[in-house]
């Protein structure tokens, strides 16, 4: 079966199709499109996709949804991106399985891409998830209108940095299974306090279906918070983490040898799983019993998740791993360039302090988007780069000039402007045996000196 036909389309959108036709897969970035795509030609403040109708056909489009008249086969709408949360709400009413949401300030990506794994493996080829981070108010409705037909579980990621966004989506998601990760100062700039951050991550639990699961880190100061915010949508609330009285619980972590960890989980009050997770790091832990507590909630099979667990590979920005030449030998590049906030620079701090190098490099990206906060955010994490035993420190952008300052005299450290400035020094500080962390916001640009020295090997 087709994902959408042109008349599928044109209910659901409101529109005029020019002519049949089938289409295979939904984009709006004209760069995605393969054959058998739709085409969504968005229009915003400083482009318009119509620009690129011919570079979409050319690239092998069937179809697209526009506002204006082209010559290609289209459906005609009023607004492209009304048309585009129309037809996210068709496919999530087409859908049969079990959908889950994930948010949180840390942890949301991975998270959602392991419970991808664990479905996946249970039920091969029926399970969707929103890919890269699609996780705002283009992204999410692009997820649930790629959702396939016959998927028997949806795995959305939704994100916000004002009070109110996540509400939107998660209206439109309507998820069976609602997850938070966790609660860390992100988006400050935006936001007055935690509280008022964990408020805006539990109107997730507002999009609920009756009788659906809210499932709340234990072990964050802001529990009984996001408990209360759920109560009033949940048929059922359950809570994970390490600390013991958690509904599912890591209750024996062992070190692996490859970095990985050895654990043992409790799953409500009588059931055990043992398994490897392939991921480094106590984060990963906590990140494992919420894709547990989720895989449950969904009836799935938690031995299959187990397995998904030991298995899963690094994602790219957000762990992965591999070689790059210098010269004499080669060094480890952790690749976790995607984005930062204050708690997750100090989790992936400790990762690097756990990995075996003749030296630890760490290269930082200023965070963004944390106000008044930010001087202190970044100046405070001088304890956890030096607890981590970080011998050679490369700073980006003009927000790390705190930590520069608090690190001054302390360890050999160099500060620049930007990721192209970053890119050209890096080959002078890296040796042989070294393990090189990369991290920082997603816009200071240090995907591309990950790319660069990933070139390399």
């Amino acid at each position: 079966m087709p994902l959408w036909t042109s008349a599928e389309v044109a209910a659901a959108t409101g529109g005029t199709a020019s002519a049949e036709f089938v289409v295979d897969a939904v984009a709006f970035d004209s760069r995605e499109v393969g054959p058998g795509a739709l085409f969504f030609a968005l229009t915003g403040e400083s482009t318009d996709g119509h620009k690129f109708l011919d570079q979409a056909f050319a690239s092998g489009a069937a179809g697209a949804v526009v506002s204006s008249q082209t010559p290609h086969p289209h459906v005609f709408v009023g607004d492209t991106m009304v048309a585009l949360k129309n037809l996210a709400r068709a496919s999530r009413k087409r859908m049969g399985g079990t959908v889950i949401g994930v948010t949180g300030s840390v942890g949301k990506t991975g998270t959602k891409e392991a419970l991808f794994e664990c479905l996946d493996r249970m039920a091969p080829g029926f399970a969707h998830r929103s890919v890269k981070s699609y996780n705002n108010h283009t992204g999410v409705p692009l997820s649930l209108a790629r959702m396939p037909r016959a998927a028997r579980f949806g795995v959305f990621e939704m994100g916000m940095n004002h009070a109110g966004e996540l509400l939107a989506l998660t209206h439109m998601v309507r998820p069976h299974i609602a997850l938070v990760t966790t609660i860390a100062p992100a988006h400050t700039e935006f936001f007055a306090s935690e509280e008022a951050i964990a408020d805006a991550k539990g109107e997730i639990f507002q999009g609920l279906e009756p009788g659906g699961t809210a499932i709340v880190p234990f072990d964050s100061p802001h529990r009984d918070r996001l408990i209360a915010a759920a109560q009033p949508h949940a048929g059922r609330i359950v809570t994970f983490g390490l600390g013991e009285g958690a509904d599912v619980r890591a209750v024996e972590v062992v070190p692996g040898q490859a970095g990985g960890t050895y654990v043992t989980a409790q799953i409500g009050p009588d059931r055990m799983l043992g398994f490897t997770l392939s991921q480094p790091g106590e984060h990963w832990i906590a990140n494992a019993m919420a894709v547990l507590a989720a895989v449950d909630a969904a009836g799935g099979d938690l031995e299959q998740a187990g397995l998904a667990l030991a298995e899963m590979g690094g994602l790219a920005g957000r762990g992965a791993r591999f070689q790059t030449p210098v010269a004499d030998g080669e060094a480890l590049v952790i690749d976790e360039s995607y984005n930062a906030n204050p708690a997750s620079m100090r989790a992936t701090l400790a990762v690097l302090a756990e990995t075996r190098a003749a030296r630890r490099v760490a290269v930082l990206g200023e965070m963004r988007e944390l106000g008044d906060q930010s001087e202190a955010f970044h100046a405070d994490l001088s304890g956890p780069i030096l607890a981590a035993g970080v011998e050679a420190l490369l700073l980006v952008g003009e927000g790390m000039a705190p930590l520069a300052r608090a690190l001054e005299g302390r360890i050999e450290l160099v500060h620049v402007p930007d990721a192209a400035a970053a890119r050209e020094r890096i080959d002078q500080m890296l040796r042989p045996g070294d393990a090189v962390l990369i991290k920082g916001s997603n816009g200071v640009g240090l995907a591309r000196v990950v790319a660069a020295l990933a070139g390399r090997s």
